[in-house]
């Protein structure tokens, strides 16, 4: 067991990303944003310049250090090379400490990489379709409050968490009934994934499953169960969820109407709008107006 005094000099040392020993000597940091998600999980944004021939490819690490007998730091860095920028990454770091794992029982952790090997350890994972969307999601900032922004990011980090202890662990099984087999397959997964990104950027639209599979060239079951298996809703509880917090938004707003948000949102008439939102939130589209 460490030392009380060995146990602080290694929480100090370890609470940056640790550049060089990861990504080797002559790194640079050129710009860096911190985001304090809550008192257990750090994040932090970079874009590092590496030495002529040494950026690395796309790839993400995860690193675990345990700090005392059954406590463990463990970080995860996600790498992607800038477009149009040499030698230039962009990372994502995010930091789980001690506390964050002390919720979990011990005998949960011990059973299950990379706890089990209780020792400094690293390891390499490809970042994939969802992963992407995730270190989307953890960029963005359209929660009301600062609280549910916490929530919203605190929510992100943990699926990314996750997604990496599956991926170190075992290789892609998201679903191991025979109908979503078809998703052990990269394109298969980039197919599911593009009608994500469709919804994502056309929030205005409310678009079929037929509709989707076309745009994507997939099999309209494949996409449905695809979808469900990847992102964790359906595509159109997907599609809801988006309109309604981007309703919330634009309610706020200074000038909204309740009409404006609605037609904005390409919903068929006011009351349809209305019936959705208090689904969805509780509340009628008025009781949010600026």
């Amino acid at each position: 067991m460490r030392t009380v005094q060995n146990v602080k000099y290694i929480a100090k040392s370890q609470r940056h990303f640790p550049l060089e020993r990861v990504l080797g000597q002559g790194v640079q940091v050129l710009n860096s944003r911190e985001m304090a998600i809550s008192s257990c999980i750090k994040a932090e944004w970079l874009e590092v310049n590496f030495p002529d021939n040494k950026l690395p490819e796309e790839h993400a690490r995860l690193l675990l250090f345990p700090i005392a007998e059954q406590e463990f730091c463990l970080q995860l860095a996600y790498i992607q090379p800038m477009e149009g920028q040499p030698f230039t990454a962009k990372i994502c770091w995010l930091e789980f400490l001690p506390g964050f794992f002390a919720q979990y029982p011990a005998e949960t952790l011990m059973a299950n990489m990379p706890f089990s090997f209780d020792q400094t350890t690293e390891q390499q994972f490809n970042i994939c379709a969802q992963t992407k969307h995730l270190l989307q999601d953890l960029e963005t900032e359209n929660a009301i409050t600062p609280l549910l922004l916490s929530l919203q990011h605190s929510e992100t980090a943990l699926r990314m968490l996750r997604r990496g202890i599956e991926l170190i662990t075992l290789p892609f099984t998201v679903c191991q009934v025979p109908a979503c087999r078809f998703l052990a397959h990269d394109s298969e997964r980039e197919k599911v994934m593009d009608a994500r990104r469709i919804i994502d950027q056309n929030i205005d639209q409310s678009f079929t499953i037929k509709e989707l599979s076309r745009k994507v060239a997939m099999n309209e079951c494949y996409l449905k169960k695809g979808f469900k298996a990847l992102v964790g809703k359906t595509i159109h509880e997907y599609q809801q969820e988006l309109r309604i917090a981007k309703a919330k938004q634009l309610l706020q707003q200074q000038g909204q109407s309740v009409s404006d948000v609605a037609n904005s949102l390409g919903y068929s008439s006011i009351s349809h709008f209305s019936t959705a939102f208090k689904k969805a939130t509780g509340m009628k589209p008025c009781e949010l107006l600026a």
